[in-house]
């Protein structure tokens, strides 16, 4: 699969720009702050809906627009297909195919699949646990696009039971009661609803957990020797998964959704006292973690800046191996990564990726990308892309 042509309206510094794209490599030079990276965000956006650079979508609208524009024509075999995505904050947006009718922006996952590595990508190392989730979540959505209803489900349910949780704990602190259990109701909150929604979101998070499993099972061997081709001799690395839901590996153990539901609802009501108390929830994929191991410790706090580089971008190529086998090669980017290598490691990893059905890559500097990833060359400055 590869993207032929990127077309981008009012995305970014961009107020119209178009991109014929070949297979192979394709590398954008330009000085800093000239839109090199711009280019690969749209990219990803189509594989995942989000930025790898912000949390919301208005950064991506260009400065005095309503709203953006992302269109690329992709090629999969002999089929190909029209993709156009159009962002508006802070309402709803709106996604066609081949020009269709109007669909739902999460009915275009599957089309484009990318895997992106970026100077961003230490934090999956070094960052917070919701780094390592996002990572997980939108590989899982990667290899099955009906998990972004299932994520959003979940989202959806864990904002009502907080709202609910919340409500009865702002009661509490006022020491207003309506009569009854504490456990149904507090200063009005009706709190008999709490057993429906704990069991929405123990289903929704079962099915999630599930796939988080059977993604990491999966991933850990690709993973293992993707950090040996990086940095040979550096490992061995090991991914465990921590849950909220029992102590030590909690769910890590547990095979089937049945029984991860069933985990989840007891840790809900173990918790249930302490929910109320604090007015949110504690229990769910949603306050899990995955811990990345490099030898016999947690690689965050322990490993050196280059081990922590290695172990970021071995993830990354992990993954690109995993979508490869399952069929429908990514598009595997490069964002300002070379600069952040010492030579050896910009060899092996040019080394690596070069035979890829499609490889975006930017940089700053030309002579920072490695000889072997030979391809077309394009110029980004002044809000211009020009094939060199």
């Amino acid at each position: 699969m590869h993207v032929t042509h990127l077309s981008l309206a009012d995305f970014r510094s961009y107020a119209r720009v178009e991109v014929p794209l070949d297979p192979g490599v394709s590398v954008f030079v330009g000085a800093n702050g000239q839109g090199k990276t711009n280019l690969v965000e749209a990219v990803g956006y189509l594989s995942t809906l989000s930025s790898h650079r912000v949390s919301s979508d208005a950064p991506l609208v260009r400065m005095g627009a309503d709203r953006a524009v992302i269109r690329a024509a992709v090629t999969q075999g002999e089929r190909s297909q029209l993709i156009e995505l159009e962002l508006n904050p802070g309402k709803a947006n709106r996604a066609r195919i081949n020009r269709s009718s109007q669909v739902r922006p999460r009915d275009v996952l599957g089309i484009v699949r990318t895997v992106l590595f970026a100077p961003e990508d230490l934090a999956l190392v070094k960052g917070d646990p919701g780094e390592r989730r996002r990572f997980l979540d939108e590989l899982v959505t990667a290899r099955s696009p009906r998990m972004a209803g299932v994520r959003s489900d979940y989202e959806r349910v864990l904002k009502q039971r907080n709202t609910l949780l919340k409500s009865a704990a702002m009661a509490r602190r006022h020491g207003g009661r309506a009569g009854g259990s504490p456990a149904t109701k507090s200063g009005g909150s009706d709190l008999s609803t709490l057993d429906v929604w704990d069991q929405h979101l123990a289903r929704a998070g079962a099915e999630l957990l599930a796939q988080r499993i059977d993604l990491i099972a999966t991933l850990e061997p690709l993973a293992e020797k993707a950090y040996e081709q990086v940095a040979p001799g550096g490992g061995p690395v090991a991914l465990e998964y921590r849950s909220s839901a029992g102590g030590g590996a909690g769910v890590a153990g547990v095979r089937g959704r049945e029984a991860l539901y069933e985990q989840l609802m007891g840790a809900l009501a173990e918790m249930r006292k302490q929910e109320i108390e604090r007015g949110v929830t504690l229990v769910g994929p949603h306050r899990d973690d995955l811990v990345l191991k490099l030898g016999q410790l947690p690689a965050k706090g322990y490993a050196s800046h280059g081990e922590s580089w290695s172990y970021a971008l071995a993830l990354r190529l992990a993954s690109y191996d995993l979508l490869r086998a399952e069929g429908n090669e990514p598009v595997l980017v490069l964002d300002d990564v070379f600069a952040e290598l010492d030579a050896r490691r910009r060899e092996r990893l040019a080394e690596l990726v070069a035979p890829g059905e499609q490889v975006l890559v930017t940089a700053a500097v030309e002579d920072d990308v490695p000889g072997v990833l030979a391809g077309t060359r394009y110029v980004v400055a002044d809000g211009a892309v020009e094939r060199a």
